[in-house]
């Protein structure tokens, strides 16, 4: 396979001359369970408690938020993070954000979003959600919306540096090890692929077999 990275050790380099502000690039893989593992709680006490949603109206609004996270995981990861802007202060932010990770693939610290990038963007996605759905119905959506994103971070911290055994999370790992080491510009579920076939940024089928 081409080589896309600069270290396959569990390394990386040093982003930020501050001690302050590069110890908050580098977050141990648990923590997006901490900080958002209460939030979801919280809204599923908001839907059941507070504005007394039935069973029904809950699971599928958690389905739905699951469903829209899928495709936020894709075009967060193929049009944000895969941007590649002209400038010198575009190209440093996107190092930060994302380049980092394909120099260095396997640091562990590197692997999940840090809170100073993630709840930002939670806060964001919930005030956009709060004005689309309401303060009863985005309470459900959001619990679906935060587990996809955790399920999503999870994920990608397990497919580098878990022992996948079963031929699902083999199937998940290869593909996203493609994207790493072989396919930069495709393959942009991390979490699933079903984005990727929808469009048209799966795999050459040789590669896909090889993927099976």
């Amino acid at each position: 396979m081409t080589k896309l990275y600069v270290s396959n050790k569990d390394e990386t380099v040093r982003m930020f001359k501050s001690d302050f502000m590069e110890a908050f690039s580098r977050v141990h893989w648990t923590v997006p369970l901490w900080i958002f593992v209460p939030v979801i709680g919280y809204f599923l006490y908001r839907a059941i408690a507070i504005y007394e949603l039935s069973a029904g109206t809950i699971i599928l609004n958690i389905i739905f938020g699951l469903f829209i996270w899928t495709l936020t995981e894709y075009v967060l990861h193929r049009f944000v993070f895969h941007l590649e802007p002209k400038s010198n202060m575009g190209k440093r932010m996107h190092f930060i954000f994302h380049g980092v990770h394909h120099d260095y693939p396997n640091d562990t610290k590197r692997l999940v979003m840090p809170p100073s990038v993630s709840i930002p963007l939670a806060s964001l996605f919930y005030v956009l959600f709060l004005l689309i759905f309401g303060a009863d119905q985005v309470s459900p959506f959001f619990v679906g919306f935060i587990t996809g994103y955790l399920f999503y971070d999870i994920t990608h911290y397990a497919v580098h540096h878990f022992n996948m055994k079963s031929k699902f999370w083999l199937y998940i790992k290869n593909h996203h090890m493609l994207h790493h080491y072989k396919w930069d510009n495709l393959g942009f579920g991390v979490s699933q692929p079903i984005w990727d076939f929808v469009f048209g940024t799966t795999y050459p089928k040789k590669d896909k077999k090889n993927n099976n």
